[in-house]
């Protein structure tokens, strides 16, 4: 392959191609929220979520070790995963926003646990943490699902390009 193959300029900066390219990946959104050793609710949006394993039922999500909710996970062993749909976008900027304003109001109950429950969400499922894997500044967190639910069906909500968006059905 030569360069005039290439779609699109090449750089040599790794942190340029990363933050490009991953602006090109879309990808789901959840959000996990725990309690921190004072009880206080935490919460943050994710997209690294993923399936591990079905059985046993593992999933894992990635964050910065300098986030602030990143205490009360380095601490607990319990989270609540949610995923969200379409209807959730305002509840996703609310959770990736001001951590002080996260959890003013009331779209949230005591969850299993006492784990603050998001209400409202497409699916959410309670979690014990297995692992914590640091990576550099970051961790790879590993929960054994547990219980759940599922609420009303919803397009999935993406993030991609610093946007988020609906998904277009092409078999249709």
């Amino acid at each position: 392959m030569t360069d005039d193959d290439l779609a699109a300029p090449t750089t040599d900066d790794p942190l340029t191609v990363f933050k490009e390219a991953f602006r090109r990946h879309a990808a789901g959104v959840a959000v996990v929220t725990a309690r921190d050793a004072e009880g206080t609710p935490v919460g943050f949006t994710a997209t690294s979520l993923a399936s591990l394993a079905a059985v046993p039922p593992l999933a894992t999500f990635n964050m910065a070790r300098t986030a602030s909710s990143w205490p009360a996970v380095a601490e607990t062993d319990e989270v609540i995963v949610h995923l969200l749909g379409l209807r959730n976008r305002d509840l996703a900027r609310r959770m990736a926003g001001p951590a002080a304003l996260r959890f003013a109001g009331d779209h949230w109950t005591d969850g299993p646990n006492g784990v603050p429950l998001l209400d409202g969400v497409t699916a959410w499922m309670t979690g014990t943490i297995v692992e914590r894997v640091p990576v550099h500044g970051s961790a790879v967190v590993v929960v054994r699902i547990g219980t759940g639910g599922v609420g009303e069906d919803d397009d999935a909500l993406l993030y991609h390009d610093r946007h988020y968006l609906r998904p277009v059905h092409l078999d249709d």
